[in-house]
């Protein structure tokens, strides 16, 4: 029906988020050059690997300590802001480009999360190991020194170091003062959790689009990372059916239905499966 993500790509991103592969050795860098080829088919990965080899060598080459966390941020922000021009896309957000590691490889624009993406894979090969910190609205990275006092970092804003206080008054200006600042806003994610919500970004942007094609790709891959999610499951059922793919959507109600037998909606569900599977016999 042409609604599935295709076998090549989900067979190429699973590689990369197998449930035995230990979260800390997931290549971030690879498994979105992967989802990106739900935009572009024939995207090679390596040449944009080696972009990023390129930058971290740069990157070494200023820092004569490697121990000292303040040479570190200062050669990424010199390679990455002064020389290399990145920058957050305030002037088109929403757009999927900012999503796709290659097209912000080549547009040097993008939003939080690739930006940060980015600046971390950069910064891994250059000996600065960093956390991703999923904040409400926004995101950033955390580094740990030898005496475990950590640093947060704003690669949309140039690399900035910021203090707690700037996350409370970020927050309270994303949210027009209705959320505080939580401890747990500031908690490192796991890499599955990052490409997660990526994904998730990419699923609201082809939503509110009604690219649904796009959408269901997006659903299928995220299915891929956690196989078990009941919301994901019956969303893609919903895509699914508005795409005319009734089979596709009448398997994936059987298997919420199944995954959550509790659910408040279940009865509401098997209803629409049996009705579906009804349509299907006469169609056939």
């Amino acid at each position: 029906m042409g609604s599935r993500c295709s076998p090549e790509v989900i067979q190429a991103f699973a590689e990369f988020v197998r449930p035995e592969i230990e979260d800390e050795c997931i290549d971030l860098l690879r498994a979105t050059l992967t989802f990106a080829r739900i935009e572009y088919p024939q995207l090679q990965a390596e040449p944009y690997v080696q972009r990023i080899e390129d930058l971290a060598k740069r990157v070494s080459g200023l820092v004569q300590d490697a121990g000292d966390p303040e040479q570190s941020i200062a050669a990424l922000k010199q390679v990455l802001y002064r020389e290399e021009m990145f920058r957050g896309n305030t002037v088109d957000y929403y757009s999927p480009l900012n999503s796709f590691i290659n097209d912000v490889l080549d547009r040097r624009l993008g939003i939080p999360i690739s930006l940060a993406l980015i600046y971390m894979e950069v910064a891994r090969r250059a000996g600065f190991p960093l956390f991703g910190v999923g904040m409400p609205g926004h995101f950033l990275v955390k580094h740990y020194d030898e005496s475990g006092q950590s640093t947060l970092i704003d690669a949309f804003e140039r690399g900035q170091v910021v203090t707690e206080d700037d996350c409370r008054q970020r927050i309270s200006n994303l949210y027009a003062g209705q959320m505080a600042l939580q401890p747990e806003f500031l908690h490192t994610v796991t890499r599955r959790q990052m490409l997660t919500r990526m994904l998730n970004n990419l699923r609201t942007i082809y939503m509110a689009r009604r690219d649904l094609k796009r959408a269901v790709q997006v659903v299928d891959l995220i299915l891929v990372i956690y196989p078990r999610s009941p919301e994901d499951v019956k969303q893609r059922a919903v895509l699914r059916y508005n795409l005319d793919d009734l089979g596709g959507a009448v398997a994936d109600f059987e298997d919420y239905v199944k995954m959550s037998p509790d659910a408040s909606d279940v009865e509401e569900i098997k209803q629409t499966a049996i009705s579906l599977r009804r349509s299907m016999a006469r169609l056939n």
